[in-house]
């Protein structure tokens, strides 16, 4: 993976309508929820505790988190095998299938490369077989690579705060919006006045719409 954006016409987009970039995980899909699901599988347990991932596994009846080096390998094989049994955040699909007849969309996700097919496979299953476009660190980059091909406006909806500042950083008249989907999650997430934050996705789709449609 790399920040160096694809063209948005090998993605089958023509780049003449107005560009939603949407992250997936904690956006479009619950995957706290999916990972500690698969973590107690594999005899761990997942606290929430905090807006973390390694430090909140733990080995049973222990206080002390998972060392994290540790966690790092629990997370490469949810991505290789499990990361398409996640659960769509409520009102996801229909908010996206809304919001299709006005602009593009197009999947822009952190995730390791293995997870490529079971994304797509994931999103195609639960009604958001949209263009996914995988990355690597932060988001600015890619974003503004994908943006300079499109005549705009646009809109981008993360759950971290960094991949926001990222896009905002480097393509300023991107309209930003966090979105954090698991409820037991949300008091935990940093929050920032850069980024209008929409935990229903009712509310963030109408205010997804008004970006986009000026």
């Amino acid at each position: 993976m790399t920040n160096l954006a694809p063209r948005l016409s090998d993605l089958g987009l023509s780049g003449d309508r107005p560009l939603l970039l949407i992250d997936v995980d904690e956006v479009l899909g619950l995957f706290m929820q999916g990972f500690g699901d698969f973590v107690a599988a594999q005899g761990l347990e997942f606290r929430m505790e905090r807006f973390a991932l390694f430090q909140n596994i733990y080995r049973p009846g222990e206080t002390t988190h998972l060392p994290l080096e540790q966690g790092q390998p629990l997370f490469d094989a949810f991505f290789a095998t499990a990361c398409h049994q996640i659960e769509p955040a409520e009102g996801a699909p229909e908010a996206l299938a809304r919001l299709s007849r006005h602009a593009e969309i197009l999947i822009l996700s952190n995730a390791p490369k293995p997870a490529e097919a079971l994304r797509r496979q994931w999103l195609a299953a639960h009604g958001m077989d949209y263009p996914l476009v995988l990355n690597s660190g932060p988001k600015g980059p890619i974003a503004q690579g994908l943006i300079a091909q499109a005549k705009g406006p646009f809109a981008f909806v993360d759950d971290l705060i960094s991949n926001l500042d990222s896009v905002s950083d480097h393509a300023p008249h991107v309209a930003t919006f966090q979105h954090v989907a698991d409820t037991r999650l949300r008091g935990f997430a940093p929050v920032s006045d850069r980024h209008p934050r929409h935990d229903d996705w009712q509310s963030l789709g109408d205010a997804l719409e008004a970006a986009v449609r000026g």
